[in-house]
């Protein structure tokens, strides 16, 4: 039979008591007694009852993470690190999967399924800015992604307009003055697509270079093969380009695939350059240029501001808005060589 509290104590010559303080790490208890009670524990292979422990304390530990599309190669690493930083950190993750329907985003956020955990980190992609009273929430809340800002919770996320501003000033300083898009959505005003829509208007602005939305490629999905299917069409109509921002790794991989199909050599004809830095992106022929946007930062930080706001117990404080730092990853698509030619 497995071993009690009771058998611990026993033991170890102490109260019950006194085995639940070394148990919970309660500070006030002799260094001799705390040795001997964590020998017994040792000795008898005690292991804690759990349950009753995170009914006495309030808590589960665990927290949710809520994602719209496991399938997708960013939330798959990103769903990856966060469940990392949460190990570290001693609490496991439950993982949701909303495909990125607003209405299931919404019903997520009030699922009796959440009193299974503490707190939920939460990458909206259905929901929008209209949808912010959604997030006022009784529970510990972090909101990741570019759909909704300024709500009543911690939001970490990219420096989207600053990181397209830089990829796009990459491949002009290399000489590139047709840089086509791929992955922009038609109408979209708040979001990843339409930051970075901004980010690349700012810089052709900025070196004096007109906006032809002949080279402009919309899609709605970001996957491999809406970045191939957007290219053809980019082709088919005859569009002319020596650059490619693919508004994301994936994106950009379908588009390249579609560019060398086509006789197009990548970089010599046409620079392609994406936005992730997934893992991937090094292995592909050539390895892709891409915005590393610092989502392993993302994820810690997500998990730290989480565990923080469950650890505070309900304490009020401002919402806080966190960025991560990005950078350009210099590989074989738009490589510095091809940016002085």
């Amino acid at each position: 039979m497995a071993a009690t509290l009771h058998d611990v104590a026993r033991l170890a010559g102490v109260s019950i008591k006194t085995v639940s303080n070394v148990i919970n790490d309660y500070p006030h208890v002799r260094a001799e007694t705390r040795e001997r009670v964590e020998h017994a524990i040792v000795e008898l292979g005690y292991t804690p009852n759990l349950t009753a422990r995170n009914l006495r304390s309030g808590r589960t530990g665990a927290i949710a993470l809520a994602i719209p599309d496991l399938s997708l190669s960013y939330f798959a690493e990103l769903a990856a690190a966060v469940i990392a930083a949460a190990e570290d950190a001693g609490a496991v993750v439950l993982v949701e999967q909303t495909d990125g329907d607003r209405d299931r985003e919404i019903e997520l956020l009030k699922s009796p399924r959440l009193k299974l955990t503490d707190g939920l980190i939460f990458s909206p992609l259905g929901m929008s800015q209209e949808d912010v009273a959604f997030l006022d929430v009784p529970y510990p809340l972090v909101v990741l992604g570019e759909r909704i800002f300024d709500g009543p919770a911690d939001h970490v996320t990219m420096r989207n307009v600053e990181a397209a501003r830089a990829a796009t000033e990459y491949l002009i300083a290399g000489g590139r003055r047709r840089i086509a898009v791929v992955g922009a959505h038609e109408g979209e005003l708040v979001g990843s697509a339409a930051l970075r829509m901004q980010g690349y208007r700012e810089a052709l602005d900025a070196a004096g270079i007109p906006f032809d939305p002949e080279i402009i490629g919309y899609t709605t999905l970001w996957h491999r093969s809406n970045g191939a299917t957007t290219m053809r069409a980019l082709l088919d109509r005859g569009a002319e380009f020596d650059a490619v921002f693919g508004f994301n790794d994936t994106l950009a991989l379908g588009a390249m695939r579609v560019l060398q199909e086509s006789g197009r050599r990548v970089p010599d004809d046409v620079a392609v350059i994406g936005y992730d830095d997934l893992d991937e992106a090094q292995y592909s022929i050539p390895s892709l240029t891409t915005v590393h946007p610092g989502q392993d930062w993302i994820a810690r930080t997500a998990v730290a501001s989480l565990l923080e706001r469950i650890a505070g117990n309900g304490e009020a404080s401002p919402p806080r808005l966190m960025l991560a730092d990005y950078r350009i990853v210099e590989r074989e698509s738009a490589p510095p060589a091809a940016a002085t030619r």
